[in-house]
């Protein structure tokens, strides 16, 4: 299967995680890199915007290792109103496989997305050798099955 951030749409950029200044504008070329690249660059996460992302609530995708724990994270907003905070934390806590509560999920009155962040570590398939192309496959299934459960129970 072709990735999705294959498509014309998608835009990728690499950022500074201390100044957020842009580092490079990239094309799909760099999601055949392994995401071992952001534990070599802890300095850098990856911000991706895609029309796709409409199908699973979100605008943006931000991708990076976090530096503490050294474990792979994803930070997005979800588009689902304040009123579905227990369904969307049940279904987390449901698809992420950990004891511990992988992800912080807080409500952002000011712009009306839940401001997510999870590990990816946790997600059901996630290989430590995977390519960022994989990665984001991944996410975004991750994020269907994520809406689509919090939708039927809604």
């Amino acid at each position: 299967m072709d990735s999705l951030l294959r498509l014309d749409d998608t835009y990728i950029e690499r950022i500074d995680k201390e100044t957020e200044e842009v580092l490079a504008k990239e094309t799909s070329e760099f999601l055949k890199q392994p995401i071992e690249y952001f534990k070599i660059h802890k300095n850098e996460f990856l911000y991706v915007e895609s029309k796709s992302f409409d199908q699973v609530k979100t605008d943006a995708i931000s991708f990076e290792v976090d530096n503490a724990f050294d474990t792979y994270d994803v930070m997005l907003g979800l588009k689902f109103q304040k009123k579905y905070a227990s369904k969307i934390k049940d279904q987390l806590g449901n698809q992420l496989e950990s004891e511990e509560t992988p992800f912080d999920l807080i409500f952002n009155g000011e712009d009306g997305l839940w401001d997510l962040n999870f590990t990816f570590n946790y997600v059901s398939g996630f290989k430590e050798d995977m390519t960022i192309g994989e990665a984001f496959d991944l996410i975004f299934s991750f994020l269907q099955e994520l809406v689509r459960a919090v939708e039927e129970i809604a």
